[in-house]
C-alpha cells in the first residue's frame, strides 16, 4: 500500500472512529455529519467523499465495531494469560461496553444482528466459531470447562441463546443483564467457584 493509500485508510479510520464515539455516548439521530466531520478533523465533504450518506457512515460504522470487537475478543482468546483470567477479562468487557453504549445505538447494532444474512453472522461462522472452539478446548486442557461436554452442545446452547436475542422483544430490553448473562453463560447458574 502506497503512502497516499494508507493516508485515505487512515482518514477513513479516523472518521469510523469519529462516528463511533459520537454514536456511543449521544446516539445516531443526535449526532450530526457536522459533528463527525468536526470530531474527525475533515471537511463534511471529505465524509461524503467516504461515505455516500449518513446511512451508509452508520451501516460502516456498524461493521467497524463488530470487527474491532472481535479483534479485542481475538486478543484475550489468544493472549498467554491463565483461562480464568481471559473469562474474567471477557466479562469485564462486557459489562463496560454495556455501561458505555448509547441505548439507540445499541437498538440500531440489534436490528442490524436480527437481519438475515447480517455481517455479524458471517463473521461469526467464519471467525468466532473456530477461536471460540479453540478457547473451549484451552479450557478443558486447564480444566476448567468439563471434558465431557462436547464444544457442539457449547456452540448450541451459545447459537440458541443468540438466535433468542435477536427477538425485538428480547433486545430491547437485554442490555442491562449483559455481565449476567455473560456470567451464567460461563459459570451456570450455580455460578463462579473460588
Amino acid at each position: 500500500m502506497d503512502g497516499f493509500q494508507r493516508r485515505r485508510e487512515q482518514k477513513k479510520r479516523n472518521i469510523l472512529e469519529a462516528a463511533l464515539t459520537l454514536f456511543m455516548e449521544y446516539g445516531i439521530q443526535k449526532v450530526s455529519i457536522s459533528e463527525i466531520a468536526k470530531k474527525a478533523n475533515v471537511s463534511q465533504v471529505t465524509i461524503y467523499n467516504y461515505f455516500e450518506s449518513k446511512h451508509q457512515l452508520i451501516h460502516d460504522v456498524f461493521i467497524y465495531y463488530i470487527e474491532k470487537s472481535y479483534t479485542h475478543f481475538e486478543k484475550i482468546v489468544i493472549a498467554d494469560i491463565p483461562f480464568p483470567e481471559k473469562i474474567k477479562q471477557f466479562i469485564f468487557s462486557k459489562k463496560e461496553t454495556a455501561k458505555q453504549i448509547h441505548e439507540e445505538l445499541y437498538q440500531h447494532l440489534m436490528k442490524e444482528y436480527a437481519q438475515e444474512g447480517n455481517y455479524i453472522e458471517s463473521l461469526y461462522a467464519q471467525k468466532v466459531i473456530p477461536l471460540f472452539t479453540h478457547l473451549l478446548n484451552e479450557g478443558k486442557e486447564q480444566g476448567f470447562v468439563d471434558p465431557n461436554l462436547s464444544n457442539e452442545a457449547i456452540l448450541f446452547y451459545v447459537k440458541m441463546m443468540s438466535d433468542y436475542i435477536q427477538r425485538e422483544e428480547v433486545y430491547q430490553s437485554i442490555l442491562p443483564m449483559t455481565e449476567d448473562i455473560t456470567n451464567i453463560l460461563f459459570y451456570g447458574i450455580v455460578g463462579k467457584k473460588d
